[in-house]
């Protein structure tokens, strides 16, 4: 099974960390936030990885180059940011033989399972599978609105003014091939553009799994503090 790790974005709210190096390169415990995820990737037993860059690309490059990997690496540079879908879609090919596949932000610190993620996604008639998890600020994250019993999708927005719920896109997911039927172009976003297509198509699973979104500089704090109590089996 194939995976794309977005890792383009300029990480400006974590400045100035990301000064001289891409946020998927932060250190978490001295390690590269980018090591963590090729750890878990291949403890899951993904095949192939194709990670986009953008922002100091040389430094990912290098980085990736130093690291003893086991799984097939792909970098794919965007001169100009294409958007989270505009990624998948310009490099469809990627995944031309596969039935589903995963799409992972990269500026997440995790230890949860993608192989639990999969066989819940295989278990229901779903295009995108995520996980998602509880939010203290709901209205600077894509929240969804859920039956609890399923896990089904019943509403999604990008950051809300006044959210329905406090479950965010954990940004950790499996998509089906069939989601190409809903690209038009090489510069889409995904939550904006894409989900709110599919609203009747998308699944969630909740995990007890430590999830944090290292969007800030807070985050990134909170994530040293806390990660030590988390590495579970990754």
């Amino acid at each position: 099974m194939k995976a794309f790790l977005l890792a383009a974005g300029f990480g400006t709210r974590l400045k100035p960390l990301t000064d001289e190096i891409p946020k998927c390169l932060i250190p978490i415990h001295n390690k590269p936030l980018l090591y963590y995820w090729l750890d878990l990737l291949e403890e899951n037993g993904i095949d192939e990885v194709l990670i986009n860059t953008h922002y100091f690309p040389e430094k990912i490059d290098e980085s990736v180059h130093k690291r003893k990997n086991t799984i097939k690496i792909t970098i794919y540079f965007e001169k100009e940011l294409l958007g989270t879908a505009g990624t998948i879609f310009t490099n469809r090919d990627f995944v031309k033989n596969e039935q589903d596949f995963f799409i992972l932000y990269s500026d997440n610190l995790t230890n949860v399972s993608l192989t639990d993620l999969y066989l819940f996604h295989k278990s229901v008639d779903s295009l995108y599978t995520t996980y998602v998890y509880e939010t203290k600020i709901p209205q600077q994250k894509g929240i969804f609105l859920i039956d609890e019993s399923t896990g089904k999708v019943f509403e999604f927005e990008e950051k809300p003014a006044v959210p329905k719920s406090n479950l965010a896109n954990a940004g950790i997911g499996v998509l089906n091939k069939k989601i190409f039927d809903y690209f038009y172009s090489t510069n889409q976003d995904f939550s904006k553009e894409i989900l709110p297509k599919i609203i009747d198509k998308i699944y969630v699973l909740r995990t007890k799994r430590y999830i944090r979104d290292i969007g800030t500089i807070e985050d990134y704090n909170i994530a040293q503090k806390e990660w030590t109590n988390f590495q579970i089996n990754i």
